[in-house]
């Protein structure tokens, strides 16, 4: 069985540039032909700002929150892993009053 599928020329065009279209396959209601619709996917818009680059990590700002990333490898040994992680949370929260006091001048 054959079925003929109406495809529009942007989904074309973006096929033989060798891109991936996702979509869905759909009967028109008004022509009873088998269409492709293509997903409008629209990339997600980020808000962030670094505030500080750490040795292991970083510190982020957002609208609504602070990130803070921190990554130390564990055969260093729990104890220099605890120290490592409290002196980066350490130097990253003096940044962020560094950061504030300069806003508020």
């Amino acid at each position: 069985m054959r079925k003929f599928v109406e495809i529009p020329l942007e989904v074309v065009e973006r096929l033989v540039e060798g891109k991936c279209v996702e979509g869905s396959l759909r009967r028109d209601e008004w022509t009873g032909k088998v269409t492709f619709r293509a997903y409008q996917r629209q990339p997600r818009q980020r808000h962030e700002r670094v505030v500080c680059q750490l040795e292991n990590g970083w510190l982020k700002e957002t609208p609504q929150r602070y990130k803070f990333y921190n990554s130390v490898r564990k055969d260093l040994g729990r104890r220099v892993v605890d120290v490592v992680m409290h002196r980066e949370l350490n130097t990253a929260m003096q940044a962020l009053e560094i950061e504030e006091i300069l806003d508020n001048v």
